[in-house]
Formats: C-alpha cells, sequence, structure tokens
C-alpha cells in the first residue's frame, strides 16, 4: 500500500480548561486553507455552544473513528479530525484506518448558538489527554468553543511547539472521494424516533461473522426489521459492529435516518445518521467490512476524461465555502452542462475539495490538504488504462473494440453508454465497482486519444 506522511503542526495542544464562566473547550488547528489562502493555523470560531455534553460526545464519536480500524484491528490508524467552517456550520470529519468507515459531526447554525463561523479547512488536534477530558464532561454547564488560536496566540505565535506526523495512505485519500459519490446516489430509506433509534441500533449484533451475507434492514412501522433479502426500500447494513461510534450519543437521540441506494441484490454502501439538539452526526460504511471505499470505482469515469480537468479548474474558481452546493447554479455561472459540472465535482471530491451531505442531498465545500492530483496518479485501474492506451493496444471497432494487456485479448462492447468487458473483473463485479482498466482505456481512445485503426 502507497503511503506518504502528512505532517501536522499545532501551536499547542487541544485542552478543555474550567472558568469562572464555565468551561472552555480549545480546539488547535494546523496549517489549513481560508478565503484568504493558506494558514498556518487558521481560526473559524468562538462561542458559546448550545449542547456543550452533545457536542463533546459528537466529537468524540468522530475521533473514535479517525483512530479505529474495523478490519485488521491488529493494525492502528489515526489522523486527526478535520474541520471546516462553511459560515452557518463547523463540520468535524474522519475516516477510519481500515478506509471503511467516513464519519462527520455537522454543529448546524442552532447548535452553534447562532454564532456564524469562519469559511476554510483544517485539521484539528485531538489528543488523548483531551479524549478523557471530554468523556468524563457531565451536565450541561456553559462551554465555550474556540477553534483555532485565541487572540493572544494569534499576536505571539513564533513557532510550532506540537507536532504529529501521520502515514496516510493512497487508498484512504481515494476514500474521502468514493464515499462523496456513493453517497450522492443516496435516498431517505428509514426514519424512526429517538426512542426507537435507541432500541434498534443497541440490539444489533456485534459482529458480522466471516463469510456470512450482508446484514439488510427494512422500515416496518415504527422501527427497522432485519431481513436477509434486499427487498424493495431495503438498507443493506455490512458490518453491524461499525456503528459502534454512535452510541457515544444514543442517549441525547431524537431520530435516526438511513439513507441508501436502490438495492440490486448485493451488499451496497449506506450512511446512518443520528439527529441530535442543533447537530447531526453521520456514519457512511463501506459494502463490506474488509473492503474500504477505495476500490469502488465510482469516480474512474470522471477521472477518465481531459475535459473534466479543465472543467474542475473552473468549478473551483466558483466556490467559496458554502454548505450547500447547487449544480444548476454552478451550470448557469460556468456555462456547462449539467452533466459535466457533475463530472467537475466528482473531480474535485478526489482532492477533498468537495463532499456531499446526505441530510441536505447536496455537495458541500471543502478544502482538505492534500496533493490535488495524488489520489489521480495512484489509482491503478486509471493507472494501468492510461498505459495501454499509451502503448496503442485499444483498437476500435464500431461498438466493439480489442483490449491487449500481456498475452490475452480483451472484447469490450458498448451498449446505451455502458461498457462491459470479458475479463475477470467484469465478471466477477458487472460494473458494480466501476469500469474495469480495458472499459477505461477504451473509454479514453473514444474520447480522443490516438489509437490504431480498426482493419
Amino acid at each position: 500500500m502507497t503511503r506518504s506522511v502528512q505532517a501536522l503542526a499545532y501551536a499547542r495542544p487541544s485542552s478543555l480548561e474550567s472558568t469562572a464562566s464555565g468551561r472552555l473547550l480549545g480546539l488547535e488547528t494546523a496549517g489549513g486553507l481560508t478565503p484568504r489562502g493558506a494558514e498556518a493555523h487558521p481560526r473559524f470560531f468562538a462561542g458559546f455552544l448550545a449542547s456543550p455534553q452533545i457536542a463533546a460526545r459528537g466529537l468524540l464519536a468522530v475521533a473514535d473513528v479517525a483512530v479505529a480500524r474495523y478490519h485488521q484491528r491488529a493494525r492502528p490508524g489515526s489522523l486527526d479530525p478535520v474541520v471546516t467552517g462553511n459560515g452557518d456550520r463547523l463540520r468535524f470529519e474522519s475516516f477510519s484506518g481500515c478506509g471503511g468507515v467516513y464519519a462527520r459531526l455537522d454543529v448546524l447554525d442552532e447548535g452553534l448558538g447562532g454564532t456564524e463561523t469562519g469559511h476554510g479547512t483544517t485539521n484539528v488536534d485531538v489528543n488523548d489527554p483531551l479524549r478523557e477530558a471530554l468523556s468524563r464532561m457531565t451536565g450541561d454547564d456553559p462551554m465555550h468553543l474556540r477553534v483555532g488560536p485565541d487572540e493572544m496566540a494569534v499576536t505571539t505565535l513564533g513557532g510550532s511547539v506540537v507536532e504529529k506526523r501521520v502515514p496516510l495512505p493512497d487508498r484512504w485519500l481515494r476514500g474521502f472521494a468514493e464515499a462523496q459519490v456513493a453517497s450522492a446516489r443516496f435516498d431517505l430509506r428509514a426514519e424512526l424516533t429517538g426512542a426507537e433509534a435507541v432500541r434498534f441500533l443497541r440490539g444489533l449484533p456485534r459482529s458480522q461473522g466471516r463469510g456470512r451475507a450482508p446484514l439488510w434492514v427494512v422500515q416496518a412501522g415504527r422501527t427497522l426489521r432485519p431481513t436477509t433479502r434486499p427487498g424493495a426500500g431495503a438498507v443493506c447494513l455490512p458490518g453491524p459492529d461499525r456503528l459502534i461510534a454512535l452510541e457515544r450519543v444514543l442517549r441525547f437521540a431524537t431520530g435516526l435516518r438511513v439513507y441508501g441506494p436502490v438495492p440490486d441484490g448485493l451488499a451496497t454502501p449506506s450512511a446512518w445518521e443520528v439527529t441530535l439538539p442543533g447537530m447531526r452526526l453521520t456514519l457512511t460504511l463501506s459494502p463490506d467490512p474488509a473492503r474500504g471505499f477505495s476500490g469502488e470505482g465510482g469516480v474512474l469515469e470522471a477521472l477518465a476524461t481531459d475535459e473534466a480537468a479543465a472543467d474542475a479548474e473552473l468549478i473551483a474558481v466558483l466556490l467559496a465555502w458554502e454548505p450547500r452546493i447547487d449544480p444548476a447554479d454552478l451550470a448557469e455561472q460556468s456555462g456547462l452542462a449539467a452533466d459535466r459540472v457533475r463530472a467537475a465535482l466528482t473531480r474535485l471530491g478526489t482532492a477533498g475539495r468537495v463532499g456531499y451531505d446526505v441530510a441536505d442531498a447536496t455537495y458541500f465545500h471543502r478544502e482538505l490538504p492534500y496533493d490535488a492530483d495524488r489520489a489521480e496518479r495512484h489509482n491503478p485501474r486509471l493507472v494501468s488504462a492510461r498505459r495501454l492506451v499509451s502503448e496503442e493496444a485499444v483498437t476500435l471497432d464500431g461498438e466493439l473494440a480489442t483490449v491487449v494487456s500481456g498475452e490475452q485479448h480483451y472484447r469490450v462492447r458498448e451498449a446505451d453508454g455502458v461498457l462491459s468487458c470479458t475479463c475477470t473483473w467484469w465478471t466477477d463485479y458487472r460494473g458494480r465497482r466501476g469500469p474495469c482498466k480495458h472499459a477505461l482505456a477504451v473509454r479514453m481512445a473514444r474520447r480522443g486519444v490516438v489509437v490504431r485503426a480498426a482493419s
């Protein structure tokens, strides 16, 4: 697995302190991007939280996912959560070390007491002493939240005193993009009250068991009923133990919303959103506990086009850390067709520049501090497809194409805009995990890459 190291530098450790006016939760920030450009320690928020204890528990849940590996637990992973200020809310995000669970806590306008936030994205320090202090919090005494250095620290910062160096697997970066693409296909499938949500989640099995078929659930009256068959309205719950982070906030839950795609008979990703006073905590699960989001292939079609790269540059200029991105508005401003705007947003997602909010059914702007082209450069199928095109291994013949890979010849057929292939990958997944490298190479060839003429 390809890895790099991300260096996070904080002015001091985050902490929870008691003051004469209540508690002070100071979350320190690392380098990030804002409308003013790159900043070493951006400051996004300073104000009192409407529900301090709930916010503390929600932040702990996001931190739990950041340090978790739900598959092959012996290999720990850890990355400080990402925070984005969108003007009317704060979003705290993390990804599990195994790449199969994406977590996000949205602290909405009412949860922030109506105080506006800054705009931008950075990492926040969530260290072990802070986790212990947040875990011990009881009651709802007033708590002042500060995201970024205080005013005095802003003027006196002379250098970083806390540094963290964390491994950053390429599959983890690709997972952010794939989770966003998968979520954009979700619809609301079920909704429970707070009491029913607690009853259902606490009654789930702790593990799925190796080799067993995935669990499905379907709304039955006021609750959810487990089922082994993905019928109409069913939602896949692959690895129910991966929802354990939700237990942090269950006692405060006002409801549960479950999202997923139209079931097609095979395991699918799903999103589980606990609604809280002034907040939402959402966990998005990959289709299989042993399989992260990075290999799902939902972004490959967008990455395989040259026009998507140029379109993404144009769309990026129009983004302004909005909490809700309207593709129709972007199409009008840019002059691009709606499908090209969606492809551009997908491409921006591979660089962490947009995410998707299933509750609002819309994209939102953020700027993860990663190399914008890295996820694309290290995507194995995309790299292989480009190599096949450069080696002139693709021969086009109307709706058919032949791709030579090693000693094998693969036939790729197009029907209604969908490519199929005679390779093992296509036989196994039938396009459910994106196109194979041969189909990608054919798609590139049809879009203008020079190939030898068919005889």
